[in-house]
Formats: C-alpha cells, sequence, structure tokens
C-alpha cells in the first residue's frame, strides 16, 4: 500500500553484563533529498522526500543474525503492506 525510504540515524547497542551485545535500538528518519540529481532537479530521495517529508521510526532488534548489520547513514525501503 505505500513504500517509504528510511535512513537509519542512530544505532544504541545494549550491552549485557558479560559484555556481549544483547539487543539493538535502531532510530530512522525518511530521507531527504539531495544529490546526484537527474536531468529534472531530481532524485529518487527527493521525491520520496516530498511525498513523506518528516516522521520517525524505533525499532528494537533483538535477532543475533541481524545485530551490527544496520550502520548509521544506510538508507532502506520500509514496505507498509495491510496484515488481515
Amino acid at each position: 500500500m505505500m513504500r517509504a525510504k528510511m535512513q537509519v540515524a542512530a544505532v544504541k547497542r545494549l550491552v549485557g553484563a558479560d559484555g556481549n551485545v544483547m539487543v539493538e535500538e535502531l532510530a530512522a528518519h525518511p530521507v531527504c533529498g539531495g544529490a546526484p540529481f537527474g536531468p529534472n532537479g531530481e532524485s529518487e530521495d527527493n521525491t520520496f522526500a516530498r511525498f513523506t517529508p518528516s516522521g520517525s521510526l524505533s525499532l528494537t532488534v533483538n535477532n543475533p543474525d541481524l545485530l551490527g548489520k544496520f550502520k548509521p547513514g544506510q538508507k532502506f525501503y520500509v514496505d507498509f503492506t495491510l496484515a488481515e
């Protein structure tokens, strides 16, 4: 139904008493327009920013296979599909 393009703003690692990362808290926001621009002054980020100009997303990741995979600055598509 809707696709957003989000950029990771921060990754907070929560470490257990044993020194191992237990979970990560991800914070993301919609992308902002920026270079490189196309022939009409547009970029994919500009297009997404026009229709989703602000917002925030916060997730806690507890999957050991995903810990350490998310880095600030990375961009991801987030698809919103109705779950019935």
